[in-house]
């Protein structure tokens, strides 16, 4: 599938949920949802700057393919990083750089969160963004 199907798949899903409430709770279960995240990650190597919360994310290259894998202290965090994991991972650098994230405006979530909240969100964006840029680098690299 897609990225833009994921996020077309997410956008129907949402809009299904007439309540924000209902919506928030759909976030958080996602966040429910996600894989452990290894304690090993849990320290400030991989924590992300630029969230109130606590946020650690990790990615590696497999096959070509970028599989993040995050985890937060808090539950709609959590579940907003999930979000954007269910959208990206899974996914050639080249995919996810080419893929802004135009369904977090469909859903209407940045009219919902609070402004630290949306500034949590755009450093999860940024990081994801930048692991991407470093494995295509590194693919680069070892095909020379």
């Amino acid at each position: 599938m897609t990225i833009q199907e994921v996020q077309n798949n997410i956008t129907q899903e949402f809009e299904q949920l007439t309540e924000w409430e209902d919506k928030y709770k759909r976030i958080i279960d996602l966040g429910r949802e996600m894989k452990v995240l290894d304690p090993s990650y849990k320290n400030d190597k991989y924590k992300l700057g630029g969230c109130q919360s606590q946020v650690w994310t990790n990615a590696k290259l497999e096959d070509g393919k970028i599989i993040f894998e995050a985890d937060s202290d808090a539950a709609i965090v959590k579940g907003l990083i999930a979000l954007l994991i269910k959208v990206y991972s899974n996914h050639t650098p080249d995919e996810i750089l080419s893929s802004p994230p135009e369904f977090l405006k469909k859903i209407g979530i940045d009219n919902h969160l609070s402004p630290t909240r949306q500034n949590g969100l755009g450093a999860m964006m940024k990081q994801i963004q930048m692991y991407a840029v470093a494995f295509k680098s590194l693919e680069a690299r070892s095909k020379k």
